[in-house]
């Protein structure tokens, strides 16, 4: 059953020990937003996937972090949020890892069951097709010795 939370509320999220955001809910136009954000569309054709994935995780926690704890300067000093702060938060790898795993993998996990949910017409493999080629020569079996 998909449940909804229809308070749009901001929440908080543990990224690591000591380290917590306060994230907007990962809706809609979020994502459409972050998709036609300037620093996405300005991604090369050849950029390659992970270079695809610190883009858009940046553009889209400039839009989503809110507010956040545990986070400084190199003083020591608490400094709020920028998008300066934003993305070298994120340059951080376990930061990134968190916020992929608690924050954008949650709301693209939707996505992901239903494109494995689709019905068939009439059973699981109706109107599949074969993507294996077949193969020249039949396999051979090892030999007992």
């Amino acid at each position: 059953m998909l449940t909804l939370d229809l308070t749009n509320e901001p929440r908080w999220h543990d990224l690591v020990p000591g380290v917590r955001v306060q994230l907007r809910p990962l809706t809609t136009a979020l994502m459409v937003a972050t998709r036609s954000d300037p620093a996405v569309e300005a991604i090369p054709e050849e950029a390659s996937d992970e270079e695809r994935a610190v883009a858009f995780a940046k553009a889209l926690a400039r839009r989503a972090v809110l507010a956040w704890e545990g986070i400084g300067d190199a003083d020591g000093n608490a400094i709020d949020p920028s998008p300066e702060a934003i993305d070298a938060l994120l340059d951080v790898w376990p930061i990134f890892e968190a916020f992929q795993l608690t924050y954008v993998s949650k709301g693209l996990l939707l996505e992901q069951e239903k494109n494995a949910s689709a019905l068939s017409p009439t059973g699981p493999s109706a109107g599949a097709s074969a993507t294996a080629k077949p193969a020249r020569k039949p396999a051979r079996t090892a030999r007992r010795g």
